[in-house]
């Protein structure tokens, strides 16, 4: 195994200012990585082998001149297919956008470009991010390192598996309502979903526009910081960008007394093992010091059932532009305008997606807007408040990220079964706030993440208290994947 891989990107950087190591090298230990375990992983859907080569060569002129590098500039990153790169197939894992190449880039590629982060390719997801498991792709399913016969969660399932498997040091992936979260616990890493609008949503193709947030994954939980502080800021081209907010996430800071909620509504849907690892975690934690209590947050029950009112409106919405006429597949054999709309989109889009663009259409339709949309919407404001008044009597509200260990393929067939996975991690995104999963161990020999939710525009706090966390618990992501 080439020691390269095991370093974390804040280690490489370290590694570029004292030339001990060059960018080129790198990224050719990183590409060397995907060649030889991607057809078996599926974790890319497509290689940038010669831009990443490209960029390496800039930073290596720089560090020869010994010129100071930004941070983690020079750091090889892998990027969620669903972000636009000019010149670079973004498809959605989707036939619908199979062969779409943009023309532009998303901003935070833009900030990615600009900082010289060889992009060593997009990784595979869920088709158009509809899933959590990475099965819905039509690029085929991505496998979970730890167990190739699990699911490494979704749907930024190809992300968090560069990671884990050594393909990448960092990735980027979207989160609306666990996207980012559930795969990192499945694959035993950091992942990271910051505040609404602390990164710029501009080139990323939506799903939802109220919920998607794009954000880090790691190996820890200093380099989410650091990567988190390279692609956050105001963008004037995204309505909903955060203005006036400090970038830097990398200032550490600490505070003697930490209290933490842990939210009854989460417990009763826990599997027996992952409760045990649990409530052992939070017996660990209290005997270092931190305060952790009981609390309520009635309104978390109706998480899920809003979501999926929530998500899907908006989605039927979004995923009304692809219609075969200006851009994405188009059927070659209709007889009309409408046979050809019809027939593309029904060709299209998976089983997936067309269940959730059923779903937005019917309660966004007239006479069941104000019984459906209007009434989630109502639920979000009150879940919102719920929040606001847990976090003023708690710095962090934690439990585990998802209710069991990951699962085997075709394991749950039946979508509602599905949807239950993410019951942790949606509230977050209803409301707005920023959360992490982090790993805190390991249940039937498979990872599992802890689920830490803070207040709005409070991600740097996050970070501190998650860092705390880590260095008490100390978990290991090393898999049995990283000897192949």
């Amino acid at each position: 195994m080439n020691d390269i891989l095991k370093l974390t990107a804040i280690e490489i950087s370290k590694k570029y200012q004292t030339k001990e190591l060059s960018c080129s090298e790198v990224t050719k230990a990183f590409l060397d990585r995907i060649s030889a375990t991607n057809t078996e992983l599926n974790s890319f859907v497509s290689i940038s082998e010669k831009t990443a080569l490209e960029t390496a060569k800039i930073v290596d002129e720089k560090i020869a001149k010994s010129q100071r590098l930004a941070l983690l500039e020079g750091v090889p990153i892998a990027i969620k297919d669903n972000m636009c790169t000019s010149g670079v197939a973004t498809t959605c894992s989707s036939k619908m956008l199979a062969n779409f190449v943009p023309s532009y880039d998303a901003t935070v590629i833009e900030k990615i470009r600009n900082n010289n982060m060889p992009i060593l390719g997009k990784t595979n997801m869920d088709e158009f991010a509809m899933g959590s498991s990475t099965e819905t792709s039509f690029f085929g399913s991505t496998k979970n390192p730890w167990n190739t016969n699990t699911v490494p969660g979704g749907s930024s399932g190809g992300s968090a598996v560069a990671i884990s498997a050594l393909q990448a040091p960092l990735a980027l992936g979207s989160d609306t309502g666990g996207s980012i979260r559930q795969p990192a616990s499945f694959c035993g890493i950091v992942g990271m979903k910051p505040t609404y609008g602390v990164v710029s949503r501009y080139g990323l193709i939506a799903f939802a526009s109220s919920l998607d947030q794009i954000g880090p994954f790691s190996k820890n939980i200093d380099d989410s910081a650091a990567l988190l502080s390279v692609i956050s800021g105001y963008d004037h081209k995204d309505s909903t960008s955060q203005p006036n907010i400090d970038t830097d996430f990398t200032k550490i800071s600490s505070q003697k007394e930490i209290k933490i909620g842990l939210p009854k509504e989460f417990f009763a849907n826990l599997d027996p093992k992952v409760k045990e690892l649990y409530q052992d975690t939070i017996s660990i934690l209290s005997k270092e010091g931190i305060i952790f209590e009981e609390t309520e947050l009635p309104s978390l029950e109706q998480g899920i059932s809003t979501y999926y009112i929530v998500a899907p409106a908006e989605a039927s919405s979004n995923l009304a532009r692809f219609d075969g006429v200006r851009y994405g597949y188009r059927n070659q054999e209709a007889k009309s305008l409408v046979d050809m709309m019809e027939l593309s989109r029904s060709e299209g889009f998976g089983a997936e997606v067309k269940r959730r663009i059923l779903i937005g259409t019917y309660v966004l339709s007239s006479g069941y807007y104000d019984a459906y949309y209007k009434k989630a919407q109502q639920v979000r404001t009150i879940m919102k408040n719920d929040f606001q008044k847990a976090f003023s009597k708690y710095d962090l509200l934690l439990s585990p990220t998802t209710p069991t260990p990951p699962f085997s393929f075709g394991e749950k067939s039946n979508p509602l079964e599905m949807y239950m996975n993410d019951i942790m991690t949606i509230p977050a995104n209803l409301a707005g706030i920023p959360a992490l999963s982090m790993p805190f161990g390991k249940s039937n020999n498979l990872p599992m993440g802890i689920h830490l939710m803070g207040n709005l525009l409070e991600d740097q706090k996050l970070f501190s208290i998650a860092k705390k966390i880590e260095q008490i618990l100390g978990f290991n992501i090393q898999n049995p994947y990283w000897e192949k």
